[in-house]
């Protein structure tokens, strides 16, 4: 080819080039625009995230419980437990009355390992999903009278930081939405005696 075709040439390649440019930015600004300015899929709630930060945080201040409430009956015949469970310790507390008079004790060591365990199983079994109630639909006082009240919580310092609560009666399903038979099976079995305890106060 003679220079003077070449020079005809090399002007269209670049105007192509430019257009081709040109194109490819427009695309991505379109993008851009209608996925909500990142281009990515929407993150989870900081509300959400916070929760779960909270439940699969391990350190030593960190914690879990649950408590347990049976139907609501003469103070001799009522009945309660809690297990909590953090990274260095299990315990399971059984109680009767209203004023939780303490009936057995049984504390057990643990493992930063074995409560990382615990709390992602619990995290996969989306124990944080649900949004806690507040005001009068957050009052469990004698709420599911004829069934049992389950509470769950994270803790710092022993302190609850989130609580979700289910019951067994219909119309009283709280603010957890986890499966409550996973979740509950989970902290039960962090204790080896469990069927032991709970037989003795009748639960």
């Amino acid at each position: 080819m003679d220079r003077s075709g070449l020079q005809r040439i090399i002007p269209i390649i670049l105007v192509l080039i430019v257009i081709g440019l040109a194109a490819f930015a427009l695309f991505s600004l379109g993008r851009t625009l209608f996925s909500g300015g990142t281009g990515q899929s929407p993150s989870p709630s900081p509300e959400s995230n916070t929760a779960q930060q909270t439940l699969t945080t391990v350190t030593a201040e960190r914690g879990v419980r649950m408590s347990v409430r049976g139907p609501i009956r003469a103070g001799e015949n009522f009945h309660s437990y809690a297990i909590t469970v953090t990274p260095d310790a299990r315990n399971m507390t059984t109680y009767v009355g209203y004023v939780g008079q303490e009936v057995e004790k049984s504390d057990l060591a643990n493992d930063a390992q074995a409560y990382t365990q615990l709390v992602t199983a619990l995290n996969r079994a989306k124990l944080m999903e649900g949004t806690a109630l507040t005001g009068d639909a957050n009052n469990t006082d004698g709420i599911c009278a004829t069934g049992t009240l389950y509470v769950f919580e994270t803790l710092h310092n022993d302190k609850p930081v989130q609580t979700l609560w289910t019951t067994t009666c219909k119309g009283s399903a709280g603010s957890l939405k986890a499966n409550l038979a996973q979740v509950r099976n989970l902290f039960q079995l962090q204790i080896p005696t469990f069927s032991k305890l709970s037989d003795k106060v009748n639960m």
